[in-house]
């Protein structure tokens, strides 16, 4: 059975008990509750109180990883956890953008989403997360906001979990991987998809992971050391030269990393695919630019010398957004990183207006 976010599972901890609702809090809630048109019980469960941010805090990270309980236990079952897993919690995720002047983190899972598991699982899992990642927007007012999960790649279900997520939850944007098995995201099979969030000019976040094809290559070399990157530069590749992006102008990408390896391949898109067939005559150098120069790409893992300069001699800084891929990696070494690079408006607009402009239903702190 698939819950309704006014039904939500019966523990939202991370230390797997419930906490009581506070009047003050619960009101609260009501009210958030009310005005998404969703009904409050008495029964449900609170995370940890609100907490203050440091003194005008400004910064919002897209790339900011949560773990709901139902999908821990899914992760768990199939082993897929990792460390950062078991001990995130709420307060730690507010704990590290306080230190490092972080007003809002936009979050959502990271790999492997629900991807793993059968089609009613990923239904009712990716659906409880949203409503995880909600109740934390209400519960600490402007300190989060959410990437909504969809059950990809079965493509039905992710269209009635797009309505759920933008017209009920009122979730800042979609967050897809990378690649769904053997297919990229300018895959055929999933235009309907897309036409829909096309329409819906939605902004859609993609964070990297393994493909089929890719898993375990070198032994004793982790998949997160070269193929994430490669992964996300191969769906940038398959949006372009399919003819999806092109298609998809309504719809706002976020590539992860700093796009992965697009910097060190940027010139083969630009002219040696252009100039051969099949492409030759169909894609132009403009057109690839033009894609390349749309799209946003967040600081997450590259916020040092060699990446960031080559990436915003690539693309204007206007589409550069701050991300940290918290747990994996802390803020404080994010904007350390970026004020080696960057300062004045530049930097304010990488660590916070750039994602002001393209989040949708956003109140930050």
């Amino acid at each position: 059975m698939i819950r309704c976010f006014c039904c939500p599972p019966t523990s939202l901890s991370q230390s797997g008990t419930s906490a009581p609702i506070g009047r003050r809090g619960f009101m609260a809630g009501a009210v958030a509750l009310a005005a998404a048109g969703l009904a409050p019980t008495l029964a449900t469960p609170a995370l940890a109180g609100p907490t203050g941010a440091q003194p005008k805090p400004r910064r919002i990270d897209v790339h900011h990883h949560i773990v709901p309980s139902t999908w821990l236990a899914a992760l768990k079952s199939a082993k897929l956890d990792t460390p950062p897993m078991l001990v995130w919690t709420p307060q730690r995720s507010i704990e590290d953008m306080d230190q490092a002047g972080v007003a809002t983190a936009i979050t959502s899972p990271t790999t492997p989403q629900v991807n793993f598991l059968p089609k009613a699982d990923a239904v009712r899992i990716a659906r409880d997360s949203n409503d995880y990642a909600k109740r934390l927007t209400i519960d600490h007012p402007g300190r989060f906001g959410m990437f909504a999960l969809l059950p990809m790649p079965h493509v039905d279900e992710s269209l009635k979990a797009i309505g759920y997520a933008l017209d009920v939850l009122k979730a800042n944007g979609i967050g897809m991987m990378t690649s769904y098995g053997d297919k990229w995201l300018g895959h055929p099979d999933f235009a309907p998809v897309f036409d829909e969030l096309n329409r819906r000019k939605a902004t859609v976040y993609t964070h990297p992971t393994g493909a089929n094809c890719c898993v375990s290559l070198v032994p004793g070399l982790p998949e997160t050391v070269v193929e994430y990157g490669a992964d996300t530069t191969r769906t940038i590749a398959n949006l372009i030269f399919s003819g999806a992006s092109q298609r998809y102008q309504d719809i706002t990408f976020i590539f992860s990393h700093g796009g992965g390896v697009l910097t060190a391949v940027a010139e083969r898109f630009e002219i040696q695919m252009v100039n051969t067939p099949p492409y030759k005559g169909k894609i132009s150098r403009e057109t690839v630019d033009h894609e390349l120069r749309r799209f946003y790409y967040d600081t997450a893992q590259v916020a040092n010398a060699v990446t960031i300069r080559a990436l915003a001699d690539l693309v204007p800084t206007s589409q550069i957004v701050f991300g940290t891929d918290y747990p994996y990696r802390t803020a404080a070494e994010h904007v350390a990183g970026l004020a080696k690079a960057f300062d004045g408006p530049t930097l304010r607009a990488i660590e916070r207006d750039n994602a002001l402009r393209i989040l949708l239903n956003l109140t930050p702190a």
